[in-house]
């Protein structure tokens, strides 16, 4: 649920209008042609979703501008004027307009865009490519933050993919930070996380032994691994999942592939530690197939916490959790 307005505070408030000020100036949308074009930044949108449709209803393009039907159809009238586009009534609807760009229309949207596109070079060019990573990323998280409540993530489905340098480092920060905000566990919380990710580090055995990162939208989601126990037990360790990408069947996926791969290595049994407080993860095991087998109350991370162990038989038929797809790693 989004924050009542009065409890946003005002410093917050200055920074995006700040940022907003900024940016606008930067690209240049209140100059009176955008782009150097004679369009305004209205009409240059509706070129740009016109050039990406071969016609559309003005119903469906006043809901992706989110536009006032009023005003959209004066701005279409002027334009239908101009020459850029074209209005005819739908076959299946006489009362519903269809829109359509004219040659004129196409070769204008087609202009705009490549002087976006070289506006945006222009913008960029100067950054380095761990900066431009670094802009993408933090542009991602601004689309997805201020996405409408409730709506549905945007972007391709999530994938799973072997670990690459620097992604111990980010397993260890995420889980001291995470539960701290999260369940108020103390920095030995991350201590032990830490330990477990520099043992893997230093000494996993690749033909038994893997983990993985899980991304959403270009940027890490979340992660899991499974170690040897010994030799016919796995264990299921550091599973995550970042605030913001759940939801989606991330957790789910991520042990579905730990399980998969337990198995394909000739484990007969998979374990794994947890505390109750945790009740998301304890859901995704049993669905998984886990079952509770021991419960240990007692201090840890700064709180009173029941430790639980739970186990899987590797040698029962699969439940439908399923696993991911690998991409490259």
């Amino acid at each position: 649920m989004a924050a009542e307005p009065a409890l946003v505070p005002a410093a917050d408030i200055a920074e995006v209008r700040a940022f907003n000020r900024f940016f606008t100036r930067r690209v240049g949308v209140l100059r009176p042609g955008l782009l150097d074009s004679p369009f305004s930044l209205t009409e240059s949108r509706i070129l740009y979703e016109l050039a990406h449709r071969d016609s559309t209803e003005a119903v469906d393009l006043r809901r992706a501008l989110d536009m006032d039907a009023g005003q959209l159809s004066r701005v279409l009238t002027r334009m239908e004027s101009s020459g850029l586009l074209t209005r005819t009534a739908s076959p299946d609807d006489g009362r519903r307009q269809v829109i359509a760009p004219t040659g004129e229309g196409t070769a204008a949207a087609r202009t705009l865009d490549g002087r976006s596109t070289d506006q945006v070079r222009e913008l960029i060019g100067h950054l380095s490519p761990a900066d431009r990573e670094r802009l993408v990323a933090a542009l991602r998280s601004v689309r997805r933050l201020l996405a409408e409540p409730g709506a549905e993530p945007a972007g391709a489905d999530p994938v799973l993919r072997p670990l690459r340098p620097g992604d111990l480092g980010w397993v260890v920060e995420r889980n001291g930070a995470l539960y701290a905000a999260e369940h108020g566990f103390d920095h030995t919380y991350e201590a032990l996380v830490a330990g477990i990710a520099a043992d893997y580090g230093r000494t996993h055995d690749p033909a038994c032994e893997d983990a993985w990162i899980a991304e959403a939208d270009g940027e890490r989601a979340g992660a899991v691994f499974c170690v040897r126990e010994d030799d016919t037990t796995a264990r299921l360790r550091l599973l995550h999942v970042e605030p913001w990408a759940r939801g989606r069947g991330i957790g789910g996926r991520l042990v579905g592939h730990c399980i998969s791969y337990a198995r394909s290595r000739g484990y007969t049994r998979m374990v794994l530690w947890t505390v109750s407080v945790l009740a998301s993860a304890r859901r995704i095991y049993k669905g998984a197939g886990f079952t509770l087998v021991e419960e240990d109350p007692a201090p840890r991370f700064g709180r009173e916490l029941v430790g639980q162990t739970w186990e899987l038989d590797l040698r029962r038929a699969p439940s439908s959790a399923g696993a991911a797809p690998l991409t490259g790693g």
